[in-house]
């Protein structure tokens, strides 16, 4: 049925009805179209139902012959009635499609929170992870500039080691090379210089000076001396180094005496016997009868003034020169030790 229709129809029942009015007619042109389902602008048409309801309600009142109700208004509360409950129909499928619209957002919100604190842990896992790395990373550099260092304290150490040894070997070669010198010269015969009056003797010379006697010098005299050598004249010093057996001086028996005195003393020391040519044999025939020991200690110093540097075979020194401020001697390295 087209609204025209049902409008029509309305209308001739407001004709024959006189007491309902247009808009009930309207109204009831509206239950119409509720009753075909037409519920489309429900909440204007639920207002029109309301003013035709107070109107039907008005006509009920003041019609005294009507039972409180009519066919039309029978018709208009059914109309509302149908009306009403489809409006709470749509409220409350307005309000379950809230209520699952409430319960997807929850999820989503849910589901959302979760992604995020998934992140979040995610993010505070990988940042921990860098950490870690960088952590282990400047531990590995520490490490490798730890073992740089001990590297280069090694080498160094090592570096000074081989220096302090390549000194050590040099001084090792310059005290060997100085020793052999030292040997080398004392291999060789030296010259010694004496006098009665010590002050002739060359400076620095090895020299011999009188301890006893006329001519006994003092130690400041003698001083200025590479070494000096201590001359007894008559046997009564056995701490001197040479007794001089000539004549006027000590003799032979008397050579052996100091002799024995000297190196009973002194075991380690030597005892050096200063004679002419002419009596040498019969000092060491004296000598002869002291200890073995005694004898291999005794040293002679022979004089034999050619005026040419020689000695002796047999002698330890022997005097070739004899000269007006001083005589001169050539001794073996072992004449005074």
């Amino acid at each position: 049925m087209s609204t025209s229709s049902l409008y029509r129809s309305t209308s001739n029942i407001a004709r024959k009805h006189s007491r309902v009015s247009k808009v009930a007619a309207s109204a009831a042109t509206v239950g119409a179209l509720g009753a075909i389902g037409f519920a489309a602008g429900a909440a204007p048409w639920a207002q029109a139902m309301d003013n035709v309801g107070t109107t039907v309600h008005t006509d009920a009142v003041t019609t005294p012959d009507q039972a409180g109700s009519s066919p039309l208004a029978t018709a208009i509360t059914g109309i509302k009635t149908h009306e009403g409950q489809a409006a709470a129909n749509t409220q409350l499928d307005v309000i379950r499609s809230g209520g699952a619209m409430g319960n997807t957002t929850s999820a989503i919100d849910i589901a959302n929170q979760a992604a995020a604190q998934r992140r979040v842990a995610a993010a505070a896992a990988a940042a921990k992870q860098r950490a870690a790395q960088a952590k282990a990373a400047a531990q590995a550099k520490a490490a490798a500039l730890a073992k740089a260092a001990a590297a280069t304290k090694a080498a160094a150490q090592a570096k000074a080691a081989a220096q302090a040894r390549v000194a050590a070997q040099v001084r090792a070669k310059a005290a060997a090379a100085a020793r052999a010198k030292a040997a080398a010269a004392a291999a060789k015969p030296y010259t010694i210089y004496d006098s009665v009056t010590p002050s002739s003797i060359p400076s620095g010379e090895a020299a011999a000076v009188y301890a006893n006697g006329a001519y006994a010098a003092s130690a400041s005299q003698a001083s200025g001396h590479r070494s000096v050598l201590w001359i007894d004249t008559n046997g009564s010093d056995p701490n001197a180094n040479v007794l001089d057996v000539e004549p006027g001086d000590a003799t032979p028996a008397g050579a052996a005496q100091w002799v024995q005195q000297r190196l009973s003393a002194q075991p380690h020391s030597v005892a050096i016997v200063y004679t002419m040519m002419s009596d040498w044999q019969q000092v060491k025939d004296k000598v002869g009868a002291l200890p073995g020991w005694m004898q291999s200690k005794v040293r002679y110093w022979i004089a034999d003034p050619t005026g040419v540097p020689h000695i002796v075979p047999g002698a330890s020194a022997t005097q070739w020169y004899w000269g007006n401020n001083y005589d001169i001697t050539t001794a073996n390295p072992n004449f005074a030790n």
